[in-house]
C-alpha cells in the first residue's frame, strides 16, 4: 500500500471537512480547493489537475444538470398552481380522520418526488397547524409522518437532486434507483412516520406556535385536479422505469424497445412531464405565458447552487481516479473484504453528521465510492441499491449542523433539545431502516 497516498487521502477529506465546517466556506469552493490541493499533493502535474476537474465537473453537469433543472422547473409550476396542495387535501379526505398520519406520510412521499424538501414542508406546514388546532393533539403527532415522508423521498427516490447527483457519479441506472427506493422507503415511512409520530406525541406534547392558532388553512380552487397532479408527477417516473425494465421484455432489436428507450430517458421524461405541468397550469389555473416563465426562471434559482455543487463533487471523484488516490483507497477495501454497501453508507453518514448538508454527504460518499467500482464492478442492480446505501447514509443523525434541523425546530416551535428527541431520532430510524432494507435486498441479488 502506498502511504503517501494514504496520507493524501485522509489529508483531503479532512481538509474538505474543516473548510465547511469551521472556515464556513461554501461547498462548491471548498470541493474545488480540495481536489485542487489533493492533486497537486498526490503527484498530479497542474495541468493533468486543471485537465481533472475540467473532465470530472463537465462530465457529471452533462447529465446532473438537466435533470435537476427539469425536475426543478417542474416543482415550482405545481407549487405555484396550487398543486401541491391539492394533493395534501385529496389524500387527507380520501383517508379520513382515522389514518390521518397515513395520509400526511403519502402526502410526503408524493409531493418530496418534484419538490425541494424545505419548500414543500414551508407549504403544507399551515396543513399541519389546522389539523392540530382542531383535534388539540400534539403537533408532532401530524408532523413526524409529513417530515418523514418529505426526507424519505428526498433522499431515495429521483429526480430529487441526492439521489440523481449519487446516480451519475457511480453510473447507477435511474430506473433501479426509483425501484429501491420505493422498495426500500416504503418501510423506513411507515417506522419513522406513523408509528414514530404516535409514539413521540404521547411522550412530548408541541402546541401549535401561538402565530398560527386557530387560523384555517385556505385550499386553492383554481389549482388542479388531484388526477392531473399525480400523474404529471408519476409520469416520468414510470416511463423511467418502463425504460429500465424493457430490455428484459422486448427484443434488442425491437423498434418498440428503441422507443420505450427514448421515452423513458430522464431527458425526455422529464422534458415531457414538464411540458405537460405547463399547459395544465395554463389552461387549468389560468396562469398567463408570462407568469408561468417567471415560475420557471424562480424554480431554477435553488438547482443552481445543488448543480454547481454536484459539478464540483465530480471534479473531486476525477481527480481521486486519475491520481491514483480512489484506486489505491479502493483496493484496500477490496482486500479486507468490507461490503461496499455498508462502506457508502458509513462514508456518507460520517460527512454527514460532521458537516450537515446531506447532499454533500451524498457527493463525498458516491465521489469516494467510484473508485472503487473501477476496480470491483457491480451489476445494475446492485448499482442502484448502493445509491440508497449512500443517501441512507447522509440522512442520518440531522443536528444543529444542518439547516433542516433549524427549519423544523422554528416551524414547529420546538426547542433545540425536543428537536434532537423528535426530528433527529426519525432521520436516523429513516437511515438504520434505509441500510437494513438495502443489505436485505441485495442477500437476493
Amino acid at each position: 500500500m502506498n502511504l503517501s497516498l494514504f496520507a493524501v487521502a485522509g489529508a483531503g477529506i479532512a481538509l474538505l471537512l474543516f473548510l465547511v465546517i469551521r472556515l464556513r466556506v461554501p461547498a462548491f469552493l471548498a470541493l474545488l480547493v480540495t481536489s485542487l490541493l489533493v492533486g497537486l499533493s498526490s503527484g498530479l502535474e497542474p495541468a493533468q489537475v486543471i485537465d481533472s476537474i475540467k473532465n470530472g465537473m463537465g462530465g457529471t453537469l452533462g447529465f446532473v444538470a438537466i435533470v435537476v433543472g427539469l425536475g426543478a422547473i417542474l416543482g415550482q409550476i405545481l407549487e405555484s398552481s396550487g398543486g401541491i396542495q391539492r394533493i395534501a387535501d385529496s389524500l387527507i379526505k380520501s383517508f379520513g380522520p382515522s389514518k390521518i398520519q397515513w395520509s400526511l406520510g403519502v402526502t410526503g412521499f408524493i409531493v418530496a418526488i418534484p419538490v425541494f424538501f424545505d419548500v414543500a414542508f414551508i407549504i403544507l406546514a399551515p396543513l399541519l397547524y389546522g389539523l392540530a388546532n382542531r383535534s388539540g393533539r400534539s403537533l408532532l403527532y401530524y408532523a413526524i409522518p409529513l417530515l418523514a415522508g418529505l426526507a424519505i423521498t428526498h433522499s431515495f427516490i429521483p429526480p430529487t437532486p441526492g439521489p440523481i447527483a449519487v446516480a451519475e457519479l457511480v453510473k447507477a441506472d435511474l430506473g433501479w434507483v426509483i425501484l429501491f427506493g420505493a422498495i426500500t422507503g416504503v418501510p423506513a415511512m411507515i417506522i419513522a412516520g406513523p408509528w414514530f409520530g404516535r409514539v413521540i406525541a404521547n411522550k412530548i406534547f408541541i402546541a401549535v406556535p401561538e402565530a398560527h392558532r386557530d387560523k384555517a388553512t385556505v385550499s386553492n380552487a383554481s389549482s388542479p385536479s388531484f388526477t392531473w397532479v399525480t400523474s404529471i408527477i408519476l409520469l416520468p417516473l414510470l416511463l423511467i422505469m418502463l425504460a429500465t425494465t424493457a430490455p428484459f421484455l422486448l427484443a434488442p432489436d425491437s423498434a418498440l424497445l428503441a422507443l420505450i428507450g427514448f421515452l423513458g430517458h430522464p431527458f425526455v421524461a422529464l422534458t415531457i412531464a414538464t411540458i405537460l405541468a405547463l399547459i395544465i397550469g395554463h389552461t387549468q389555473c389560468d396562469l398567463s405565458s408570462e407568469a408561468l416563465l417567471n415560475i420557471a426562471n424562480k424554480g431554477l434559482e435553488p438547482a443552481g447552487i445543488v448543480i454547481l455543487i454536484t459539478g464540483a463533487g465530480g471534479a473531486f471523484k476525477q481527480v481521486l481516479i486519475d491520481s491514483g488516490v480512489g484506486q489505491m483507497l479502493a483496493s484496500v477495501f477490496i482486500e479486507a473484504q468490507f461490503s461496499v454497501f455498508i462502506l457508502g453508507f458509513l462514508i456518507a453518514a460520517i460527512t454527514r453528521v460532521a458537516q450537515g448538508s446531506s447532499t454533500v454527504a451524498m457527493i463525498t460518499g458516491a465521489g469516494l465510492m467510484a473508485p472503487i467500482l473501477e476496480l470491483q464492478p457491480m451489476s445494475a442492480p446492485s448499482l442502484g441499491l448502493l445509491v440508497i446505501a449512500i443517501s441512507s447514509g447522509a440522512t442520518i443523525l440531522s443536528h444543529v449542523n444542518d439547516s433542516g434541523f433549524w427549519l423544523v425546530s422554528r416551524y414547529l416551535g420546538m426547542s433545540e433539545k425536543d428537536t434532537l428527541k423528535t426530528w433527529t431520532v426519525m432521520t436516523t430510524i429513516i437511515s438504520l431502516t434505509g441500510l437494513l432494507s438495502c443489505l436485505l435486498i441485495s442477500l437476493f441479488l
